[in-house]
Parts: C-alpha cells; structure tokens; sequence
C-alpha cells in the first residue's frame, strides 16, 4: 500500500467507526511504518463534547486522536486506539 491509500482507509475507517458521534475535522495528523510491517496512523477529529465554552474562549479547539493500525500486506485495520499528546504511537 502506498501512504496517500493508508491514510485514506485509516480516515474512512475512523469517519465510519464513529459516525453517530458527529464527528467533524477528520485529519490526518502522522502516519509511519513500523517493524512489523503495519501502518500506524494518527487520525485527529473533534466530538461535539470536544468544544466546550471554556476552549472556545480560551482558543482552544480539544481534538480526540486514534491510532489506526493498517495491515500493509492486505489493508486491513488491526487496532484503532486512543492517542493522547505524549503518546508515542
């Protein structure tokens, strides 16, 4: 699989997996290769929980962000788990 079919499988994935949350923003916000040939993607979006008035006034937009594990050989998605900053992946 090339980067540019990754992110749009681990986007669709994530679009579709939490569809009746409302979720908006859909982005990608890394993508790697690791060594088990997997691809470990970071899709970042925002909930309507996400944007509370404290943010707002604030200037701060919160974002929820997943991981999505991606099988290279067949596309398949492994794992979609939570990323909070400081995560490594």
């Amino acid at each position: 699989m090339d980067v540019k079919e990754v992110v749009r499988v681990a986007k669709n994935y994530v679009a579709e997996l939490f569809r009746d949350e409302d979720i908006t923003h859909v982005g990608l916000e890394e993508v790697d290769f690791d060594q088990s040939d997997n691809w470990v993607v970071t899709i970042g979006f925002s909930r309507p929980w996400d944007r509370n008035i404290g943010s707002v006034l604030a200037g701060q937009a919160s974002r929820s962000y997943k991981v999505v594990r991606i099988r290279d050989e067949d596309g398949k998605v492994l794992s979609v788990k939570e990323r909070t900053l400081g995560d490594s992946g």
